[in-house]
Formats: C-alpha cells, sequence, structure tokens
C-alpha cells in the first residue's frame, strides 16, 4: 500500500513538471461542446454487426467481486453495513398486511475500487482535461458539472483480447513488466485478434488471477501494463475503449522515460478514450472466447469521475 502511495505521488509530480497550457489544448475531433469522446463510436450499426459475435448464447461477467478487504490504490476503501430499519428488538412492521421484514444496506465508498471505468474527468494534464475543459470550471466538489461518467451512454460494441502473458510465454506478466506496439501487434497476429474503429481493446497480464487473492498487498503496490509508446499506438487504433486485467493498466513503477499514469492522460485527456480496470478477462480465455459482444450500463450518479463496473460479455 505504501508503494501504492509512492505511485500516486510520483503520478502527481509528473503532471506538475510537465504542465499544458490552455492556448495548447485542441478541441475534440467531436466537436468543442462533446463531452462523451469516444462514445460517440457507439451507433445503431456498430452494434448490430457487434451483435454478430453472440454465436454460443453464452454471457459472463467482467467484474470482480469487491468488498471492504479488496485492496484499492489508497486511499480508497468501501465500507457496507446491512441494518434492518425499524424492526429492533423484534418488531414488525406495521401496514404491509402480514409480519414483514426487511434487510436494507448502506454503502460508504469510493468508487474507484475493482473492476471501474475511468471518465473522461479522472486525469488530465497541468489542470486542462479532455476537449480543453480547465478544472476550475467543472470541477466541483459536489460533483463534475461536465464530463461525469452519468452522461456515459451506454457502451456497447465489439471487444477484443489481447493475452500479453501468453505472448510472452508466462501466467503472468510481473509489476513492472511493460508492452509497446511490436508486442501488441505480433501478439495480436499469434492469436488472430485485428483491431477496428470503435472496439473495445482489453490486454491480459494475468496479473490480478495470479496475485489478488494470493498477494493482495503486492497486488495493489505494483503491476504490468502497457508503456507511453503502446498507449499513443492503440490511441490511433480509434477505440472505444482500453482496458487490461490490472487496477491501473499502465506499469507500476513506470516503464524507464514513462510518467506514472501517463497513459491515463493520453487515452482519457488527449483522445477522449474511456479506460476499464480489473477487467476479468482469464476465465474467457480459458473458454478459448478472445473476440466478443460487450455490454456496459454504468450506474449513473451524477457527477462522478469513475464508477464501479461489471460489463458483460456475451458470446
Amino acid at each position: 500500500m505504501q508503494n501504492a502511495r509512492r505511485a500516486g505521488l510520483a503520478c502527481a509530480l509528473t503532471l506538475l513538471a510537465t504542465p499544458i497550457l490552455a492556448q495548447d489544448c485542441a478541441p475534440s475531433k467531436w466537436g468543442a461542446a462533446d463531452e462523451i469522446g469516444s462514445a460517440n463510436l457507439v451507433t445503431p450499426e456498430n452494434t448490430l454487426k457487434a451483435a454478430g459475435l453472440i454465436r454460443q448464447g453464452k454471457s459472463m461477467p467482467l467484474g470482480i467481486v469487491i468488498d471492504s478487504e479488496t485492496p484499492a490504490f489508497a486511499p480508497r476503501s468501501l465500507n457496507l453495513q446491512v441494518v434492518q430499519p425499524n424492526q429492533q428488538g423484534g418488531q414488525r412492521l406495521d401496514g404491509f398486511g402480514y409480519p414483514g421484514v426487511y434487510n436494507d444496506d448502506i454503502l460508504q465508498t469510493w468508487v474507484g475500487i475493482g473492476s471501474q471505468i475511468d471518465g473522461l474527468g479522472h486525469l488530465g494534464e497541468g489542470g486542462m482535461y479532455y476537449n480543453c475543459n480547465d478544472e476550475k470550471d467543472f470541477a466541483a466538489i459536489t460533483g463534475l458539472t461536465r464530463l461525469g461518467v452519468h452522461a456515459i451512454p451506454p457502451l456497447v460494441g465489439r471487444a477484443v483480447i489481447v493475452d500479453m502473458a501468453a505472448h510472452a510465454g508466462k501466467d503472468h506478466l510481473d509489476a513492472g513488466e511493460h508492452f509497446g506496439s511490436a508486442e501488441i501487434q505480433a501478439a495480436a497476429e499469434a492469436q488472430g485478434v485485428t483491431f477496428r474503429e470503435g472496439d473495445i481493446i482489453l490486454f491480459h497480464t494475468g496479473w490480478t488471477e495470479a496475485m489478488l487473492e494470493a498477494d493482495p498487498t503486492a497486488w495493489v503496490s505494483g503491476e504490468p501494463g502497457i508503456n507511453n509508446e503502446g498507449t499513443a499506438w492503440v490511441a490511433g487504433l480509434n477505440p472505444m475503449a482500453v482496458g487490461g486485467d490490472t487496477w491501473g493498466l499502465e506499469p507500476v513503477p513506470a516503464a524507464e522515460g514513462d510518467g506514472t499514469f501517463y497513459g491515463h492522460v493520453i487515452l482519457l485527456q488527449q483522445n477522449g478514450i474511456y479506460i476499464l480496470e480489473t477487467m476479468n478477462t482469464g476465465p474467457l480465455l480459458a473458454e478459448g472466447v478472445n473476440e466478443f459482444f460487450f455490454v456496459l450500463g454504468q450506474a449513473r450518479i451524477r457527477g462522478t469521475v469513475q464508477m464501479i463496473i461489471n460489463p458483460v460479455a456475451l458470446y
């Protein structure tokens, strides 16, 4: 956990060291008023094509189960309480016409825990976020007034998994191990994976399967992932989202010369491409599936920066 704190500090120092000026910001290719970035690639045509990938009629969750013990980037935490309101001492509820009882739950949590989507207001550079949005103009303590995750339409489309662990001949990549465009292209070619505009591109490293339960402290203290060069190359494919089976997508510690988590800036701030973290890709690969129909409808809490999610793979 201490290593995760150091990683966060390194990220902050990197961003402060290379400020971006407002006049250097270029409007989005989807227009100066756009707030949803690559979600513009969700079209009826693309959705119908992707739906054709449902061949076996099966489904599988991509989200992991989380609880108060799930490690998370500090200081994030989760606390759940189950209560029985007005039922203390065996009381029963009046007005139901029967001796009714019920359970309710109270959740106190950061929403950047476990499987999650990073919205376009999550990371920027020098105070600037996607589509030239200045933090002073939209980042209120009560919620984002622009770029909120609640405004993202359902993300549906073709998804592919590139197994970077298999390409390296390992069960899992190690913390700090990274890959770029050459490795991605070689792995994709060997595994029969092709890329198309509007894809959800997921990278499998084996990190979560190998480390989350076995050594949760090590899991959250480091991770393998895609380096900045690889991230820029993938962004050039115009995907809808990029994700992986790790908690932060990029390697920790970062590749030499890369800013910590700067891939987030490349995807979110510079290209308006969503990030999907801690995607449970292993079970799909175990069934021989690396291409499928992806469906995500996230909770729509106004003004959120990110959100806990459980996308569904249909195949």
